[in-house]
């Protein structure tokens, strides 16, 4: 009787091993019972995902992987080959395809879900809208960083540039608000590191700059002339932040004739006046050119009544500064050969005697601007004896004089000195009674020159000779 035939006994089919090993696990080793080289392909294939996903994730060090894959895959197709055919081959490469083809399939989905957000990557950069790059960055998940690494890399790359988009626009809308050129310059800069740092991102940094100029002309007036200032003296580089100067040269005549009236709203004078002038210096043919004169005028006017205030500041009865230093109001009425209204300073005893229909109170109003001096001896009118109040010794000699009263009358609307006399007032002398003081028991009389009474009437006549001749 014959011997029963030998069956040769093998441990895994070609194509189970190849499947096995196809899901990166080693499972076509464990088929194999090459337990140490399938627990050396899982430390491997550990340590190069790990690298995928956090150090190397670019293309070429997907292609390792992909390569290390097809490596495991021929290995053991060849470590299988090398032995005859197994008894039970269809139910190993089941097992195997049970164990493989769900991670091939996983990674798969993977790639495709990667592909989707690549998609709505590329289209948000392209529409230049951070918004939607943000709804795709959210949709990177952990998978994502084995299965498809450079996407993440780009999906990072595009989270860093809207960053620093957010705080250009941040900063940018800070200088329309406040005219800070300090922060204009920060966010341009900021822009302009997108362009070169970014690559790929230029349709975001449009966007930006294009919703902060087409804020532009609605922002207060002063800030944006400040703000076009800037942009217009900027240094062209040769990239789309150049678009931004002729923007501003548009923008800039409203700007600076806004800024200039909201200034005269203010009272700030000078400034109002440098910004006018500013228009029509460097926009000479600017249909905004009238308006520019018409505010010099009306800002000029305003700083010379404000220097005619400022002069005329100063405690009641005494002459204010004007009256040596006078400035000129062109709004103001002209001087008149008839009824001038006025600005009385000075000697008080005599100017409150004065109508108060002559007088105003601030110089909008006024004419003129009269100092009235100290009174003065003027000229001898009579001399009368008076006899002492203790009756000794001969008479006293008394002298009366006319009230003397210099007088500047300043024309406002010029600043031109129009009256310089001194007003002669007479009135009553030599009354009866003479009345006096003496101190010390020794009575020397009364004082020897004397003013004489001068009625209200006079007062005001030789007042009115003066002003309103």
């Amino acid at each position: 009787m014959a011997p029963p035939a030998r069956v040769s006994v093998v441990f895994g089919d070609p194509m189970a091993v190849a499947l096995g090993n196809a899901s990166l696990l080693g499972i076509g080793y464990l088929m194999l019972r090459r337990w140490a080289l399938a627990v050396l392909t899982d430390l491997v294939t550990v340590v190069l995902l790990v690298l995928l996903a956090t150090a190397w994730r670019a293309v070429w060090f997907e292609v390792v992987v992909a390569l290390w894959w097809v490596a495991l895959v021929a290995h053991g197709w060849y470590l299988a080959r090398r032995r005859a055919v197994p008894v039970a081959a269809r139910q190993q490469r089941l097992v195997a395809a049970y164990l493989a083809v769900p991670v091939l399939l996983a990674v798969a989905a993977l790639r495709v879900d990667g592909y989707l957000v690549d998609s709505a990557l590329a289209d948000a950069k392209r529409a230049g809208d951070c918004g939607q790059a943000a709804r795709a960055v959210d949709r990177v998940w952990f998978g994502l960083r084995f299965a498809d690494a450079p996407l993440t890399v780009r999906t990072e790359t595009t989270h860093r540039a809207c960053d620093r988009l957010h705080t250009a626009a941040g900063q940018l809308g800070t200088s329309l608000a406040t005219g800070d050129t300090h922060q204009l310059a920060a966010g341009f800069a900021g822009l302009q590191k997108v362009l070169t740092g970014y690559p790929g991102h230029e349709p975001m940094v449009r966007a930006v700059l294009t919703d902060f100029l087409g804020v532009l002309p609605k922002a207060d007036p002063c800030p944006a002339a400040a703000v076009t200032d800037w942009l217009r003296a900027r240094h062209p580089n040769h990239t789309v932040l150049d678009t931004a100067a002729k923007t501003a040269t548009r923008d800039a005549p409203p700007a600076l004739l806004g800024c200039g009236d909201a200034l005269v709203d203010q009272k700030s004078w000078p400034k109002a006046l440098a910004r006018y002038r500013q228009l029509i210096d460097q926009f000479p043919d600017s249909e905004l050119v009238t308006k520019a004169h018409k505010g010099i005028r009306t800002a000029t006017l305003g700083q010379q009544l404000s220097t005619v205030r400022s002069r005329l500041t100063g405690y009641s009865g005494e002459l204010p500064k004007y009256c040596s230093d006078p400035a000129k109001y062109e709004a103001a009425t002209p001087f008149r050969k008839s009824h001038n209204k006025s600005l009385l300073y000075g000697n008080s005893e005599y100017v409150d005697k004065l109508p108060g229909s002559w007088s105003v109170s601030d110089a909008a109003q006024a004419a003129l601007v009269v100092c009235v001096g100290d009174t003065k001896l003027g000229s001898r009118v009579q001399t009368c004896p008076y006899s002492k109040l203790d009756g000794s010794g001969s008479p006293v000699w008394v002298t009366f004089y006319k009230v003397a009263i210099p007088i500047r009358a300043y024309e406002l609307r010029t600043g031109k000195l129009v009256v310089h006399r001194t007003l002669q007032i007479g009135g009553s002398s030599c009354p009866q009674i003479l009345s006096y003081s003496y101190y010390g028991g020794y009575d020397t009389g009364p004082d020897r020159a004397q003013y004489v009474t001068p009625s209200k009437a006079g007062v005001r006549a030789a007042f009115r000779a003066a002003l309103h001749p």
